[in-house]
């Protein structure tokens, strides 16, 4: 206690980052080299698929890309992924992800299918009387 306020003194520990503790940390904006936007950005909504090339079917030997950039390709080579799906697979923001496959669509690596808007389906009515129409033939 401080003898003047009659409260306990405040510990002084020095401020310490403990890289074993913390692990490996690379900030996202070094994944993306600073960007935050990809000229695809209004393409890849959270449910857009991500789908490998058959060109990247082989080892990617590319030098430029990142080891982040490798994994995507990777993964969407057993299945389509969604953004969000790899964003958690790979534990980045939404936004890192994006760019990523920004890049990986620039280099002709993944291509990127959109669900069909719930609005542009068939009305279920239609899709009744087609059923109905085929069991009659």
């Amino acid at each position: 206690m401080t003898e003047q306020e009659g409260r306990p003194a405040p510990q002084r520990h020095p401020a310490r980052w403990f890289d074993d503790d913390a692990g490996p940390v690379v900030r996202p904006y070094a994944m993306t080299r600073g960007r935050t936007r990809t000229a695809a950005e209004g393409r890849l909504d959270l449910i857009a698929l991500v789908v490998a090339e058959s060109r990247a079917e082989g080892r990617i030997t590319d030098q430029t890309l990142s080891p982040e950039h490798v994994d995507i390709v990777e993964l969407c080579r057993d299945a389509p992924q969604s953004v969000a799906e790899l964003a958690a697979e790979f534990d980045l923001p939404v936004g890192v992800v994006r760019v990523l496959i920004g890049d990986l669509l620039d280099a002709g690596l993944v291509h990127v299918t959109r669900p069909v808007p719930p609005a542009e389906l068939p009305d279920e009515q239609v899709l009744r009387e087609v059923i109905d129409g085929l069991r009659a033939l």
